[in-house]
């Protein structure tokens, strides 16, 4: 279960599940609490809209500050709706390294705020309490048909000998099946998942269905392995809450992008 919560002007969620773990700090954070206008009202983190960049900085050390860490210790990358992953392993640099295009981040160095920008997509973070290894994996359309989610449980056995059982997930907001209409390309790239009955219902146009992202991800977790009881969404859509979110399907490309992120702690 996910819950709202306040940390200066900033207001996020945050998982029941990770919070029962003092050696991680996480956040799915809203549009509340930073300096942005107009259609970017208030806390984005993306100029690449439109939004002026000293805004976007300003929302940046806003939400550094609200956490308690530096803002160089977030770690986020240029997503490109695919399926290629970036393990941090090294010294890095969260600004020289926005230029990479992947959508999925894993690491198990402490003090790194991996961080995945959304206004729609589905945000996943995992955890490996055993081993003590985190991701972040953007999932919109196209990287849940190519199986994203699933791949993150893999990915992570093979850099951090993850087991599935030891994982938690939580999937953040995003567009619910409320509002998430797609055309017959989408369908057809979902369909190569499997069975597609428990995720696609017909739309009210013809052509037209229903799909419903979080759900299809879950699947994706459980069908790598995971305990399905250690696998939590929010509930919440991000074309229905305007007062929350931020929402591509719902305002077009003139809107802002959230921050959703977590880091394992130095010495916990």
């Amino acid at each position: 279960m996910l819950k709202l919560a306040r940390r200066g002007p900033v207001q996020y969620l945050e998982s029941e599940e990770f919070l029962k773990d003092p050696s991680i700090l996480h956040g799915f954070c809203t549009r509340i609490g930073g300096v942005s206008g107009g259609p970017f009202a208030s806390l984005n983190v993306s100029p690449r809209e439109g939004d002026p960049p000293e805004q976007v900085r300003e929302n940046w050390q806003r939400l550094a500050s609200a956490f308690g860490i530096h803002c160089e210790q977030f770690f986020v990358v240029n997503q490109v709706h695919g399926e290629r992953f970036l393990a941090v392993e090294d010294a890095f640099s969260c600004r020289a390294l926005e230029d990479r295009q992947v959508d999925a981040i894993v690491t198990d160095r402490p003090g790194v705020a991996i961080g995945i920008k959304t206004a729609d997509c589905a945000p996943v973070l995992l955890f490996d309490r055993r081993n003590r290894a985190i991701a972040a994996v953007h999932a919109g359309w196209r990287g849940t048909a190519l199986g994203i989610a699933g791949k993150a449980v893999r990915v992570m056995a093979e850099k951090f000998r993850t087991r599935p059982e030891d994982l938690s997930a939580v999937i953040g907001p995003s567009i619910g099946p409320c509002c998430y209409e797609v055309d017959e390309p989408v369908f057809e790239a979902v369909s190569g998942l499997g069975d597609t009955s428990r995720v696609l219902r017909p739309g009210k146009r013809e052509g037209r269905w229903m799909f419903d992202l979080p759900l299809a991800n879950r699947i994706q977790l459980e069908a790598a392995g995971m305990q399905p009881g250690r696998i939590f969404t929010s509930g919440l859509c991000t074309c229905c809450r305007a007062d929350l979110f931020y929402s591509h399907r719902r305002d077009g490309a003139k809107t802002g992008r959230h921050l959703n992120f977590i880091l394992l702690l130095q010495g916990k």
